[in-house]
């Protein structure tokens, strides 16, 4: 039984075309992915409280902070209902 050859990808007839389309491919993957529709809750306060465990002006965890221009959108949602509660339970 013989098996049908695999034929490889042809290559790019112009390098700089091909970088051009990859990197489209990649702006729209982050467009895609990336959300702007909710901003970010820091004030310019920003010092983290090692007792609560994040920063005394936005309230956010440092991973919230590192990673919010990441999330998604429920992402987002979720981080501002924590934001909430921890602004509760400090008193504000």
């Amino acid at each position: 039984m013989s098996e049908s050859p695999v034929t490889p990808p042809s290559a790019p007839s112009d390098p700089q075309e091909e970088r051009r389309r990859r990197r489209l491919e990649r702006r729209r993957a982050r467009a895609r992915s990336f959300d702007s529709t909710i901003p970010s809750p820091c004030i310019a306060v920003c010092q983290i409280d090692d007792a609560m465990g994040c920063c005394i002006g936005c309230f956010r965890a440092i991973d919230e902070i590192r990673e919010w221009p990441i999330m998604t959108v429920e992402q987002k949602q979720q981080a501002l209902e924590r934001i909430a509660q921890r602004k509760a339970a400090a008193g504000r």
